[in-house]
């Protein structure tokens, strides 16, 4: 089988199919990706074939940040969306006709990839690294971080708010996605339901433990865990040397405005007895530091989560369930995007505290932390939950099923015994 995958310009992105890749390549298939640039020689040096996208489209950056109104932002970021599609519906039409794959595995977040896939008509398969805006009567209306409500009650709520929420979400996504669309003959989108099931195959990398309960799932939809992947590396040599434990606090690896969050830290925590290691992989900025304080552009956390006792997250769904499948409870603070989402989840699964930005100072977060240390016991099971999803085994085993035709799961001839 050949499978091409194609992502958008974020490691947030690229990261969590990396294993699947390599699942499928260890399988015998035939592999390729095309990604950012930056990545490009690390993934060949897996194995992987790789290239890097359309340099038009890495120069397009979201600058949903610093916005009066969630509104506004949410704008900004459809307006890159939709002309990242322009470009991304030819150059996929290009790696169609380059590569002649049996399979195509599209990020989410590229509509006009998404476009030509579904234009293409061969086996294609979408996946989502993100919460999923998919309604439902059981779930809160997307978007604010609304608490889940059991019951009647809740039913009712999320009926009367959906319209307003989820329905300006839709009146903003829907008519420059449905002109991508245009262009290829394709049928418009009605809703954020019918957006969400057009794939033959929807990879949602999460958890049922961190998903919020519903009743009913589109049969194409698979949960297969958190993927957490990242470089290999060295441990930095000062990780060994600390005494006291870790309060990781993660950025953004798309550039959000997320800085305050990590002066935040320094300056509520500069007391406690913890090591304060801040990551921004979007670029480090000039801080008052305090002596157990650390700054890093980009260091993988793995080995630094085996030493940390709390992980102070903007609320990227990978770093807050790379936490949370390492067993560290987490404080969310979103700074936008779908993050207000998961925050709300990691508090409802009980491994969590969510804060609000507009509430964050250094008095509410050191709180946070202390409230989020209690947590540990219950982040350790959780991690157990987590370490039984299907993760790239089963997300690989999806994809090879889509690979084959589906006359060949017609039950074989009955033949009567001589």
């Amino acid at each position: 089988m050949k499978l091409v995958a194609y992502t958008s310009p974020a490691r947030g992105h690229l990261y969590p199919i990396v294993p699947i890749l390599l699942e499928l390549q260890e399988r015998g298939n035939d592999v390729s990706v095309w990604t950012l640039a930056s990545e490009v020689e690390r993934l060949r040096a897996l194995g992987i074939r790789a290239e890097a996208i359309d340099p038009a489209i890495e120069k397009l950056h979201h600058n949903d940040f610093g916005t009066r109104t969630p509104q506004e932002a949410l704008k900004r970021s459809v307006a890159v969306f939709a002309r990242r599609a322009e470009l991304e519906i030819p150059e996929l039409e290009r790696i169609l006709a380059l590569a002649s794959p049996d399979i195509l595995l599209v990020d989410a977040n590229t509509w006009g990839a998404a476009a030509a896939a579904e234009h293409w008509g061969g086996p294609w398969a979408s996946f989502l690294p993100y919460p999923t805006p998919l309604p439902s009567a059981e779930v809160p209306p997307f978007g604010p971080g609304l608490k889940p409500w059991n019951g009647p009650l809740g039913r009712l709520r999320n009926w009367i708010l959906r319209p307003l929420l989820l329905g300006a979400l839709e009146r903003t996504l829907l008519p420059p996605l449905n002109e991508a669309r245009q262009k290829l003959e394709l049928n418009a989108v009605r809703d954020a339901y019918d957006m969400m099931t057009r794939p033959p195959l929807t990879l949602y990398f999460t958890s049922q433990h961190f998903e919020y309960h519903r009743s009913h799932w589109p049969d194409s939809w698979w949960m297969v865990g958190p993927l957490n992947w990242e470089p290999e590396s060295v441990p930095p040599s000062w990780l060994a040397q600390l005494e006291r434990p870790i309060v990781l606090v993660t950025t953004s690896s798309e550039f959000q405005d997320d800085a305050s969050l990590v002066q935040t830290a320094f300056a509520g925590l500069a007391e406690e007895q913890v090591e304060v290691v801040a990551t921004m992989p979007a670029g480090v900025h000039t801080f008052d530091v305090p002596p157990n304080g650390r700054v890093e552009e980009f260091i993988p956390h793995t080995p630094i989560l085996a030493h940390t006792e709390v992980a102070i997250t903007h609320g990227g769904m990978g770093a807050t369930q790379k936490a949370l499948a390492s067993g560290v409870p987490v404080v969310v603070i979103p700074f936008g995007r779908d993050q207000h989402e998961v925050g709300r989840r990691a508090e409802h699964a009980g491994v969590g505290v969510y804060l609000p930005r507009r509430r964050l100072n250094p008095t509410s977060l050191r709180d946070a932390v202390r409230r989020a240390r209690e947590l540990r016991p219950a982040a350790k099971r959780f991690a157990n939950q987590l370490a039984t999803e299907g993760g790239a085994k089963l997300a690989a085993d999806r994809l090879e099923q889509l690979g084959v035709p589906q006359e060949a799961f017609k039950p074989a001839a009955v033949i009567s015994p001589a």
